[in-house]
């Protein structure tokens, strides 16, 4: 039996919220579709895991003990290599969305979310990322 490729096969998705039930449930999720996978649920160890272990993807909790999500989004942006970052969050305040899209979350996801919803984005972020940089790389080139 042919086991086919995931949509997420050969990404490394680092999943950061401070309830266990939703980091699982992503967890599952993006394991069936191939992912490679790290959890944890503070802020501080957020960024170290993003800097020493550079996650093609980070799935982001607004509020996390320790470092809030738009702390981590400072330290993890900004780069040539950063991370595509969907931030979720149940707050339902417009300042925050624009506060977390302006210090360079790439999606805001107002929690509940669907798993379809939050899948289907990754991948589309992902593949637009790739392009940006393999366009970026050719220009270099030239």
């Amino acid at each position: 039996m042919t086991q086919t490729q995931g949509q997420l096969a050969g990404r490394f998705v680092l999943i950061v919220d401070d309830e266990s039930d939703i980091r699982e449930t992503v967890e599952t999720v993006f394991k069936s579709e191939g992912a490679r996978t790290l959890t944890c649920s503070d802020g501080n160890r957020a960024v170290q895991i993003c800097l020493n272990d550079k996650p093609d993807l980070v799935i982001l909790d607004m509020m996390l003990p320790g470092r809030s999500g738009f702390l981590v989004l400072e330290k993890i942006k900004g780069y040539e290599d950063s991370p595509v970052v969907i931030m979720i969050t149940a707050n339902e305040g417009k300042r925050h969305r624009s506060f977390a899209l302006g210090l360079g979350a790439d999606l805001y996801l107002q929690k509940p979310f669907s798993m379809d919803e939050l899948l289907e984005k990754s991948v589309d972020l992902l593949r637009r990322t790739d392009e940006v940089r393999s366009r970026a790389t050719a220009r270099s080139k030239d």
